[in-house]
């Protein structure tokens, strides 16, 4: 029984990868308090928590009602991981101006996309997972 938790937790670990995902919360909470990342790390989890329950129990039921065969489903994903790489490469450059407004209109909605995206999703809810 020990057996089988300690290989099903070390896999979901590597798959879930929480080291890796370090380095995109430093970078979406530097401009936050302690509390408000707090908060958002809480709020992020929980959201991936959701999601991967959610697709546990009707992921094969919805890919056999749309007739996704498997493997085209894993290259898609495996497609929008690159864009995702590519983003993460060559940045998304945004004026002076515009960084300070953004910074200045942080709320809780905005707290709550940065919760779901890209800390749960694709961060911590990934396609590997």
């Amino acid at each position: 029984m020990l057996t089988l938790f300690l290989t099903q937790f070390i896999t979901l670990w590597a798959v879930v990868d929480p080291i890796g995902s370090v380095p995109v919360y430093l970078s979406q909470t530097q401009s936050l308090s302690v509390a408000q990342s707090r908060h958002l790390a809480i709020k992020s989890v929980l959201f991936a928590f959701w999601v991967l329950l959610f697709f546990l129990v009707a992921g094969q039921f919805i890919l056999d009602a749309m007739a996704i065969p498997l493997p085209v489903f894993q290259a898609a994903g495996g497609l929008v991981l690159l864009l995702f790489a590519l983003t993460m490469i060559f940045g998304q450059s945004k004026p002076e101006q515009e960084q300070k407004l953004l910074e200045e209109e942080l709320c809780r909605a905005k707290l709550a996309e940065r919760a779901v995206y890209p800390l749960a999703i694709p961060s911590i809810a990934s396609p590997g997972a």
